[in-house]
């Protein structure tokens, strides 16, 4: 597990701002919202994210049956505030076996659901035809929000993605089948929303997808 924070495109290593730049930069990436260390979930991680951030946290809430909250990252600094956020749940998979769910909620241009997703990024515009009807909705923070399927990812995720709050909203599923979990029309709930039911959250191991993709 990292200790340090990484390039939430790359996941490589990022140098703090000092006294040639006052931002974040990575080799490959340049100018980056530092993707900080993924520690293991508890309510405590969650409300640690939760007050920090500028963006939607976005929970399904109440999780579906057997499901558990099993992660959060937080990629910005103390500076800005976090910039992207990412939550990792898992539970019991539509047609079986365990199902695994990463939604993020980013400013343009961060990358971090795009690494996630598995594709070029940073963001899923050039991959979704906006053109045709959506193929799934969830309802994020009490708005019915359109989520399109993004195309280009690797075969063993669904990946989905829309606009939520004015920033991007993506749904990343493992394995690909368990992608019908978004056709069920899922309730958000943004947890910078939710005061004292964050306690309630259940917990349970942390997702490996976290740290790599």
């Amino acid at each position: 597990m990292r200790g340090e924070p990484s390039c939430p495109k790359c996941g490589g290593r990022v140098r703090a701002p000092g006294l040639f730049s006052d931002t974040w930069q990575c080799d490959v990436h340049g100018t980056v919202h530092p993707l900080q260390p993924v520690i293991p979930p508890s309510v405590e991680a969650l409300s640690v994210v939760v007050h920090r951030t500028q963006v939607p946290v976005w929970m399904p809430w109440p999780l579906p049956i057997g499901w558990l909250f099993t992660g959060v990252a937080c990629a910005g600094d103390d500076r800005h505030g976090g910039r992207a956020t990412a939550v990792a749940c898992s539970g019991p998979g539509p047609l079986g076996g365990i199902g695994e769910l990463i939604l993020v909620a980013e400013e343009l241009g961060v990358g971090l659901g795009a690494r996630y997703a598995g594709i070029d990024g940073p963001d899923p515009g050039p991959y979704m035809n906006v053109e045709k009807p959506s193929q799934a909705k969830v309802l994020a923070g009490g708005r019915p929000t359109p989520l399109w399927h993004v195309a280009g990812s690797p075969d063993d995720r669904a990946v989905f993605a829309g606009e939520a709050r004015g920033l991007w909203l993506w749904a990343v599923v493992w394995p690909e089948q368990s992608g019908l979990l978004m056709y069920d029309e899922l309730v958000l709930t943004d947890l910078r929303d939710a005061g004292a039911e964050v306690e309630l959250v259940p917990c349970g191991a942390l997702s490996p997808r976290l740290l790599e993709p």
